[in-house]
């Protein structure tokens, strides 16, 4: 038989029609990715085809199924997220069984960053976040070497954070418009961990949380997994319905108000100041805590960057608001640093709860975001350039493979809210993970299970050739095959 029809044994490959003649008839009548994956994992499991042998190239088993070549290689990558196969470069496609990954810890994989070394490692659209700026870390790692002898010969634990980090977190605020005291300042691993702090003080279970809707998807699992209840305020691409936040505030007197009024995540809209002071004096009047996430407040793009929201308040009217941010979007998510601004007692209350579960942060971490912090403004409006350029590549990619769809251009922030035109969102996310794209989509970021269908959020953080071809992977994902369908609930962890 020609190489295209054996199982040849002694360097274990399967030739494409050999393999082509092992799928049941409906598959090689119609090849659809989803149905060639499912037919050769049966092989698989099935012993027909066995384990540590090389698949036929995408092109010569598209050749032998009739087929376009993105089917087989959508098949590949399903193959892949499964665990049904792995791709070595330069060497090819090769069955193998899970190792305990399957597509639920795969995605999860991909979602936080992390791939296995043998891994292609595809196109992340669920993470709206860049790498580190390369001469300003160099440059703060040159400094910390330099210091941390001196320190080291201190025990290390800084409930509260390294004073030097403090000071300098506070001087930032009071230059921003907000004067603040070191002793106002509480360093955290983050501004997620700094969100949980807050809520896990103020609030206890079945207590109420008005948040946006839509809004961050990691602060709605915080709220969930603490079991308080989140009341929702709409926000669109128009931006707040204030009428409708008053509103919620005086019939629901929630205990605390979470919002991100600087290029709001998902939707990228900047509140506007005559609401940020209804706002404060909405949440002041009902006695709720308000929470505002300003880590992306220096990802201005289009505008200058905005005020501290709690600088807005007449003279001792802020108490209630509470200011959290971090170092996560602005220079490097690996650098585990974010803080909160709040009143000194209740700094000190926040750090006694720390303190329950971690003594103390990283001193290296906040060795490097000292640094990194005085020289923000140098650093900064490179990055900023660069995501204006990069954010233009994302719009023209659009364009170009998926004119149907529609979306605002945001001022600032790091992604686009997408309208897909139909609730397909969940659906196309199955199958664009498939395609080795990995997107955040809409429904993760609503208040309730389903909204949000129609939506995805794709990040601008990526060089331009990546974007070019995550989109076209996406648009191909889509429209390429039979139409989308609601597709099994799974979790999706975005950043």
């Amino acid at each position: 038989m020609a190489n295209g029809g054996v199982v040849r044994t002694a360097d274990r490959t399967i030739g494409s029609r050999a393999l082509a003649a092992l799928l049941p008839a409906e598959v090689r009548a119609r090849p659809g990715y989803r149905s060639l994956a499912e037919a050769v994992r049966s092989l698989v499991l099935d012993g027909r085809v066995p384990l540590h042998v090389r698949l036929p190239a995408e092109r010569e088993l598209a050749e032998a199924l009739g087929a376009s070549r993105a089917t087989v290689t959508a098949a590949y990558d399903l193959l892949r997220e499964s665990g049904y196969c792995r791709s070595r470069r330069g060497s090819g496609t090769w069955t193998e069984l899970p190792d305990g990954h399957g597509p639920v810890g795969a995605h999860l994989l991909s979602a936080t960053g992390a791939r296995p070394a043998d891994r292609d490692d595809g196109i992340d659209l669920a993470i709206a976040a860049m790498g580190a700026p390369q001469e300003g870390l160099a440059e703060a790692l040159a400094q910390v070497a330099a210091r941390l002898p001196a320190l080291a010969h201190d025990p290390g634990y800084h409930p509260f954070g390294l004073p030097e980090l403090r000071r300098a977190l506070a001087d930032r605020f009071t230059r921003r418009g907000l004067a603040t005291r070191p002793e106002q300042i509480l360093v955290t691993a983050g501004a997620q961990h700094a969100f949980v702090l807050v809520a896990s003080l103020l609030c206890h279970a079945g207590d109420r949380v008005v948040t946006e809707n839509p809004t961050y998807a990691n602060v709605l699992d915080a709220l969930r997994h603490a079991r308080l209840r989140t009341v929702p305020v709409v926000v669109s691409d128009a931006g707040w319905d204030m009428d409708h936040t008053e509103s919620t505030l005086r019939q629901t007197v929630p205990k605390l108000a979470y919002t991100i009024p600087d290029f709001h995540n998902p939707t990228g809209a900047l509140m506007p100041a005559e609401e940020r002071l209804r706002l404060l004096s909405a949440t002041r009047r009902t006695g709720t805590w308000l929470v505002v996430d300003e880590t992306i407040a220096d990802i201005a793009l289009d505008v200058p960057a905005p005020q501290p929201l709690a600088a807005l308040a007449p003279r001792g009217a802020a108490d209630h608001v509470v200011t959290i941010g971090s170092l996560s979007k602005t220079h490097w998510g690996g650098l585990r640093v974010g803080w909160i601004r709040a009143t000194e007692k209740l700094v000190t209350e926040l750090a006694a709860v720390r303190v329950a579960a971690d003594l103390t942060g990283s001193v290296l971490d906040q060795l490097v975001a000292l640094p990194l912090l005085e020289s923000a403004e140098r650093v900064l409006p490179a990055r900023l350039a660069q995501l204006r350029d990069r954010r233009e590549a994302l719009v023209r990619a659009l364009r170009r493979h998926t004119p149907e769809w529609s979306w605002r251009v945001p001022p600032g922030g790091l992604s686009l809210w997408v309208d897909l035109g139909g609730p397909v969102s969940s659906a196309l996310a199955e199958r664009a993970a498939a395609a080795g794209v990995h997107i955040g989509r809409g429904a993760r970021f609503g208040v309730d299970p389903g909204t949000f269908e129609h939506r995805i959020r794709i990040p601008y953080t990526l060089p331009a050739d990546r974007l070019e071809e995550g989109i076209r992977r996406l648009a191909a994902a889509c429209y390429d095959g039979a139409p989308l369908a609601p597709s099994v609930e799974r979790p999706h962890w975005v950043a």
